[in-house]
């Protein structure tokens, strides 16, 4: 009999020590099939069975979790949720994630490894680690001035620090509340409906994922380009321009809305936005020459990420000479973000450098123990810095003397460039209104911001539509939003 119990032991333990093998194979080796089976709900159940981490701009969370008391037990919530969407984006449990909100998934819904002390104990018992946070570089106050100060009209603003490439404002017109996409119910659906139906588009992030014709604020890049090769060594030197100008190749010509643009200086060119000039300009520096001052600040690239990805502003690498007299103006294929614009002008400011932008300063867990930090990176060098240094002299001309005087700051020194962008068909389109600039306080080593605003108002009356009267004002809040904090830290 004993024998027979010893047998009957053996067998048990065997198979003990079989099941126990087997889970460890279960859970270790195919435990990433069966996450991935769609009749598998147990992780999305996990998945919102804790709050979520929160996104901070300056220090407080704009973003929260609401306990349901259902199955899919937490659902997001927004604090002033148009004003940040364009930053945030949305994390519905019916519709997905969308800009950091998918970007930093893995911190905020716990799955980030490095949020666990042990990891590999949370890979065997497959535990969830509670959600960490991700503290934005946002400036609260430039991000509500560039809101309220597009208010109802269609647009976009983008403000970054020259100096290291944080992007302190990212703001699109009209906005919506991502807090209303969250839940499962039948709401849901409705407004996920409507937003997607709606063709003002609140969904599209213009500051970053819709470019425009940047019209005459692309002469910055065209300045640029004339005095890295040489074109133009004196700025106030008479151009060879004439003015109507005949585009190369065509009868077609092109005027100005100005007078004294026939040879024009480059300083008198840029101040009072001489198209003849310019285009002429673009056309003596040559493609090759226009297409690399293009690129390096930015233009043409397909791989910007601020952590999601940014449109790719377009500056064609094909063109004969009257395409290219008018992509040098901003006009014809030439197409930019508002992002985009806002690195131009902050290469200027910056010294010739372009930095990369990013958005999120670090990640940390629950408790506030850095995840991931995120420093200054310079992406290519734009300009030599004695062209920086000169069309900085011509964009400061433009708001004190010249088109961009409504961006004006007492105790700064301002520069900018208005622009008047057409374009649908014959450029029978009301207008886009841009302007860019930067601003350094009359105290500060460097500039402090650096600032892209087009205004899409598609209500306006077409002749009273302008970048300096429209666009300018928008900036000069923001810019002003940025010194107050730096005047504060």
């Amino acid at each position: 009999m004993t024998r027979y119990i010893r047998r009957a032991i053996t067998l048990c333990a065997v198979l003990l020590v079989a099941l126990v093998l087997n889970a460890f194979r279960v859970q270790v080796f195919h435990a990433s099939s069966y996450d991935g089976n769609p009749a598998n709900r147990r992780p999305t159940i996990a998945r919102y069975g804790q709050p979520r981490g929160d996104i901070l701009v300056g220090g407080q969370a704009v973003t929260g979790s609401r306990d349901t008391r259902e199955l899919l037990r937490y659902e997001r919530t927004y604090r002033d949720g148009p004003l940040y969407a364009p930053v945030t984006g949305f994390a519905s449990q019916r519709y997905g994630t969308s800009l950091l909100e998918r970007t930093e998934d893995g911190v905020l819904s716990g799955a980030d490894p490095l949020l666990a002390p042990l990891p590999l104990w949370n890979d065997v018992t497959r535990a969830r680690n509670p959600g960490g946070q991700v503290v934005t570089t946002i400036d609260a106050g430039a991000q509500r001035a560039a809101y309220e100060g597009l208010g109802a009209r269609r647009g976009a603003v983008a403000a970054v620090e020259p100096a290291t490439g944080r992007i302190l404002a990212l703001v699109s017109a009209p906005s919506y509340d991502p807090g209303t996409l969250s839940g499962t119910g039948p709401a849901v659906a409705r407004e996920w409906a409507r937003l997607n139906a709606d063709d003002a588009k609140p969904m599209l992030n213009r500051a970053i994922g819709q470019t425009y014709p940047p019209g005459s604020t692309f002469k910055v890049v065209t300045a640029a380009a004339a005095l890295d090769a040489g074109v133009v060594k004196d700025l106030d030197a008479p151009t060879d321009s004439p003015d109507p100008y005949t585009l190369p190749g065509t009868t077609t010509r092109l005027g100005n809305e100005v007078k004294g643009c026939a040879n024009a200086s480059l300083r008198y060119a840029f101040q009072w936005s001489c198209n003849t000039v310019f285009a002429k300009l673009g056309v003596d520096v040559g493609l090759r020459g226009m297409t690399g001052s293009a690129a390096r600040i930015g233009f043409n690239d397909r791989g910007l990420r601020i952590p999601f990805a940014v449109a790719p502003s377009n500056f064609d690498a094909r063109l004969d000479r009257a395409q290219l007299a008018l992509s040098s103006i901003g006009q014809f294929d030439t197409r930019a973000t508002p992002l985009q614009m806002a690195m131009a002008a902050g290469a200027v400011a910056g010294g010739g450098s372009v930095k990369s932008p990013y958005l999120v300063e670090r990640t940390t867990t629950r408790t506030g123990a850095t995840v991931r930090t995120k420093g200054a990176r310079t992406l290519r060098q734009a300009m030599r810095p004695g062209t920086a240094a000169k069309v900085r002299e011509l964009m400061t001309d433009v708001v004190a003397k010249g088109t961009g005087g409504n961006a004006a700051i007492p105790g700064a020194t301002v520069g900018g460039k208005t622009g008047t962008a057409q374009h649908g068909i014959g450029n029978s389109g009301t207008p886009y209104a841009w302007f860019v600039s930067w601003a350094q306080a009359d105290d500060a080593m460097q500039p402090a911001v650096a600032v892209a605003v087009v205004v899409e108002d598609a209500s306006a009356v077409r002749g009273d539509i302008s970048g300096g009267g429209d666009a300018a004002p928008i900036a000069k809040a923001v810019m002003k939003a940025v010194l107050r904090s730096a005047d504060r830290s």
